[in-house]
């Protein structure tokens, strides 16, 4: 029974330690998830929705109902032989009244728009696909602000552990030489200089321990979460499989070339006539019968239905300079793409170097370490024999702490160095 508990406190201890991990790329995620500019793909979504449904509302019927009445200082009348031979027959002529009144409806509905809605439609997508380009341009940049605080974690992690190593080498040292002390082989003026050194390095724990606290809380407020009891697991320097670019700034490109060859689309689509049925409906006088309206003032009904074919060509007089306009918006998205992938390629070539560089100074890192540890264990020897002082040690410690400080230095920054070069090229 005790061995099934231990077990699982020790799973359970387990788990809770896994969950207590952070690596970057849970981070990142958090802070794309946690930033305000991400409520906007939401409001990009509904607007586009809105867009197409006004887009398509443009083929239903377009009804107008109306009510008027005029007054005009002369209207159609017979001519007078007509108006006389009427009379001798006994009709009575009015004529068409100088007031006329009417209440009516006017319909009509498309049938072919010369491919403008398409246009539409086509341009407005474009337009949306931009603006979520833009804004994941936006998004990206998130990366590697916590990638840098990521790393500095790490980096002043690293120094922390790092100064409580020599610490505890230097309060060995300590115990040596106060019983070197009571022994009368060493002076009191030595074991003073190793505690202000020990205390020396105490404060700049506690400096790190403030800076790493600092870290965290930024950190902390752009994934959302609290993570000041959090571990951060150091990433795995592993190169990325190609060195092909996946930035979002080229699908940005790609979207603005793509808006103006849906606007050059629209412009076109301008220059063609549009087909529509029509009708008209009205009660009112006079009616379409002006003959019968000129015998008798009674409202009538009316109705009339067709199709109406136009064609505006003031379109053609600004087409030159409007398509112009966007061949020169295209040329410039070209060079600006252009000049993004050189300053690309060029930062990929200097991470690269870079990278190199720092694998080939990590190579002797190991050997430094362990050259300075023979020399600072000798120095230990060197002491209890009375043939140097505390301050040869104290020396001897420092260039041993600062080999093992440069050689983590050297890890941490090769691990960011390929980071940067995975975060230039979006992999």
């Amino acid at each position: 029974m005790k061995k099934v508990f231990f077990t699982l406190l020790i799973f359970s201890l387990t788990i809770f330690n896994l969950n207590a991990q952070l690596t970057l790329e849970h981070c990142q995620k958090l802070a794309r998830e946690n930033y305000p500019a991400i409520k906007k793909y939401g409001l990009l979504e509904k607007s586009l929705e809105i867009d197409l449904s006004d887009i398509n509302k443009s083929w239903l019927p377009s009804i107008s109902l109306y009510g008027q009445g005029t007054i005009q200082n002369i209207t159609p009348s017979f001519p007078n032989a007509l108006e006389d031979v009427l009379v001798q027959m006994g009709q009575e002529i009015k004529g068409l009244g100088k007031l006329q009144y009417k209440i009516g409806v006017d319909l009509s509905q498309p049938i072919w728009d010369g491919g403008a809605s398409k246009a539409k439609r086509d341009l407005v997508r474009s337009q949306d696909e931009m603006q979520k380009a833009s804004l994941e341009v936006e998004m990206y940049s998130l990366r590697q602000k916590v990638e840098n605080i990521f790393f500095a974690i790490l980096l002043t992690d690293e120094q922390i552990n790092q100064s409580r190593l020599t610490l505890e080498l230097l309060n060995a040292n300590l115990s040596l030489l106060e019983s070197m002390y009571k022994n009368g082989t060493a002076m009191r003026s030595d074991i003073d200089m190793v505690k202000a050194q020990a205390l020396t390095l105490k404060q700049t724990i506690t400096q790190a321990k403030s800076s790493v606290t600092s870290y965290k809380k930024l950190l902390g407020i752009y994934v959302g979460e609290d993570v000041s009891n959090e571990t951060l697991i150091k990433p795995n320097a592993t190169l990325p499989n190609s060195l092909n670019s996946e930035r979002p700034e080229l699908h940005l490109f790609e979207s603005r070339l793509l808006t103006s060859e849906s606007s050059r689309n629209l412009i076109n689509a301008s220059l063609m006539p549009k087909i529509g049925l029509f009708a008209q409906a009205y009660y009112g006088y006079p009616g379409f019968d002006y003959f019968k309206s000129m015998m008798t003032r009674n409202l009538s009904f009316n109705i009339l239905a067709g199709v109406k074919a136009s064609w505006n060509i003031d379109s053609f007089y600004t087409k030159k300079n409007r398509l112009n306009k966007i061949d020169l918006d295209l040329s410039n998205i070209e060079i600006e793409r252009e000049i993004f992938l050189f300053n690309s390629n060029l930062q990929t070539e200097k991470e690269l170097e870079a990278i190199e560089g720092l694998k080939k100074v990590m190579e002797d890192d190991a050997e430094i370490i362990e050259l300075r540890q023979n020399v600072r264990k000798a120095a230990e020897s060197q002491l209890r024999n009375g043939i140097i002082d505390a301050t040869a040690l104290l020396s001897k410690i420092t260039d041993e702490n600062i080999a093992r400080l440069t050689a983590k230095l050297h890890e941490i920054q090769y691990i960011q160095q390929i980071y940067n070069l995975k975060n230039t090229l979006n992999q």
